[in-house]
């Protein structure tokens, strides 16, 4: 989290000082630079207070994740409460995350960054230890569906983690386009798979 939150500051102070003028011209949005830390809240806490300062109550499929009203909400409440465009989110049901995901005391080690309302990134450690990730794909149903994957981790891994940034995304949050098909050089989706 501590390294995303440097690449986004330093990501975001490059792009105002270059074309912070013209995204303002053309798209009428300010570049902000956020500041360090990014408030960080854990999933549980983040339902009480949506549900307090909204009236907003997750629905029943998606009890332990989020979804896109709640990521709205998350956002404008972290904008409301501490001035800020981002937010990490904690402590996700380890039903809702993917069986890789390292766990500590059952829960998955990760987060995700909401930026303007919308998922950024998730990020998290992977399970590196081949008998707990066989045990995890076994709970999720998946023990056929990953074997090669599983096959890799045998002869031993290292602890590691990440998380992936699209620049079509940023770019669309950036400017607040509302649309990926507006910032992708050439859109994929269910009505274009080619070229």
């Amino acid at each position: 989290m501590d390294f995303e939150e440097n690449l986004f500051i330093a990501g975001l102070t490059t792009v105002k000082e270059k074309y912070g003028e013209q995204i303002k011209k053309i798209f009428n949005v300010d570049v902000v630079i956020p500041t360090k830390p990014f408030p960080r809240i854990r999933l549980e806490e983040l339902y009480n207070k949506l549900e307090k300062e909204y009236g907003f109550k997750m629905n029943y499929e998606d009890v332990g994740d989020m979804n896109a009203k709640s990521e709205k909400l998350a956002s404008q409440y972290i904008k409301e409460k501490y001035g800020h465009e981002f937010v990490f989110i904690t402590d996700f049901s380890a039903k809702k995350r993917v069986f890789y995901h390292k766990r500590e005391k059952g829960i998955p080690q990760g987060a995700d960054l909401i930026w303007k309302g919308c998922e950024k990134t998730t990020l998290a450690l992977r399970e590196h230890r081949y008998e707990i990730l066989c045990e995890q794909a076994k709970e999720k149903g998946l023990s056929e569906d990953v074997k090669f994957y599983l096959e890799f981790f045998k002869y031993g891994c290292p602890p590691h983690g990440g998380f992936a940034l699209g620049v079509d995304r940023i770019t669309m949050l950036l400017l607040e386009t509302g649309s990926l098909k507006e910032t992708m050089f050439i859109f994929r989706g269910p009505s274009r798979l080619e070229p």
